[in-house]
């Protein structure tokens, strides 16, 4: 029978979790990384005991961790990573190594900033080689590493395109927080920044163009702005790359040309505004959100924490309950805290600020907290092992 590997990045470490197919009784290891904030965890699709994890703290800085036997040991790949006191990183392993471009980004107030490194938010490895991981920076860079880890070229294009300093931080830091791998066209490369939009590369992360035709944001005058859009998270169906869902700082959108233009898909849900969006791993038209109640109030609207989804592509939304606490709830989920397997019924995950890990092995009919009490959640992700 098939197993189930969940793993949970929290603000103070790092947390594993191993169940059979059923997913009644889970097993869990941690915390590792105990006190440091874990961005992001992901396994490698060709090698699943190859994990990558994002270890970061605003003393000590970034480091990327690696484990070859499905999180029971952690290294850091080459050694470790210096910083500089201006935030570039230094050294001769586990190196960010920038390309030098110059030039700065635009706080909201007008005024210029430089391109810093602050940390590392998301980890994309490779489809067809655990060697090869993807990382997205804040600040709104992209990074390739081809030797599992040890070091790592920017893949410069992004940032130097044209718009680059008319983008602006989010609430949460100008994060590239979202890649997404074409699993049919290899060359093809899928981001989202926050708050620049959604970009995508047709060769391999060399040069990028902005897809945000049809996104509309309220706090941007002009109505057809190439730039400037809060994406909060995007999600593919690997049957499907052509068909995209964006969970926006307000609105939910489709796209259906592989990003060229987007509608809005949000109809009857109590709340356009959320942060993770994923889709059923057998139904590509089946997909998943959890709305809050506004851009100030991270909190489910009426305080009842409810999963929507819709069978449709959207725009028909069903609120999914039974497990969940439907009074006085009051957490958040945050952009890279959902996730599915692949079994039979679609196991569903997700956690939440309050250190909930909910759990469902029937596509979220049904919910189970399968742990309580973590520090904050920050990212889940679902591996199905054999």
């Amino acid at each position: 029978m098939s197993r189930v590997r969940v793993l949970v990045g929290t603000r103070k470490g790092a947390f594993i979790l191993t169940a059979d197919g059923k997913r009644q009784k889970w097993d869990i290891s941690g915390p590792h990384f105990a006190g440091w904030e874990l961005y992001h965890m992901k396994g490698s699709p060709v090698n699943p005991n190859r994990l990558y994890a994002s270890q970061s703290s605003s003393w000590f800085g970034q480091i990327i961790q690696r484990s070859d036997d499905g999180g029971k040991t952690w290294a850091t790949p080459g050694g470790g990573i210096e910083t500089t006191p201006e935030g570039m990183p230094e050294g001769e392993s586990n190196k960010f190594a920038y390309d030098g471009i110059p030039g700065t980004h635009q706080w909201y107030d007008g005024t210029q900033h430089p391109w810093e490194f602050k940390r590392v938010w998301h980890l994309e490895p490779s489809l067809s080689d655990p060697e090869t991981v993807y990382a997205g920076v804040e600040d709104a860079a992209l990074f390739r590493s081809t030797d599992g880890g040890t070091s790592w070229q920017e893949l410069s294009g992004l940032r130097k395109h044209n718009t680059g300093p008319k983008w602006q931080p989010g609430a949460g830091g100008m994060c590239l927080h979202t890649i997404l791998l074409d699993p049919v066209n290899p060359d093809r490369i899928f981001t989202a920044i926050s708050a620049a939009g959604a970009f995508r590369s047709d060769d391999r992360g060399e040069t990028w163009r902005p897809i945000n035709r049809g996104l509309h944001s309220q706090y941007i005058p002009d109505p057809n702005a190439e730039v400037g859009h809060c994406v909060h998270r995007i999600a593919m169906h690997a049957s499907r790359p052509n068909t995209l869902f964006m969970q926006k700082h307000w609105d939910v959108m489709r796209s259906d040309d592989a990003g060229d233009s987007w509608h809005e898909v949000s109809d009857n849900l109590p709340s356009d505004f959320g942060f993770p969006i994923d889709v059923h791993a057998h139904e590509p038209e089946t997909i998943y959100v959890v709305p809050i109640k506004s851009d100030s109030e991270h909190f489910p609207p009426d305080g009842k924490l409810r999963v929507y989804r819709s069978r449709t592509g959207g725009n028909e939304w069903e609120a999914l309950t039974k497990g969940l606490p439907q009074r006085d709830c009051y957490v958040n989920v945050l952009r890279d805290a959902m996730a599915v397997d692949s079994l039979d019924g679609c196991g569903v995950y997700f956690g939440t600020t309050g250190g909930q890990l909910y759990g469902s092995a029937d596509a979220g009919n049904t919910w189970t907290a399968i742990v309580r009490d973590l520090p904050a959640v920050l990212s889940v992700e679902a591996q199905t092992l054999p």
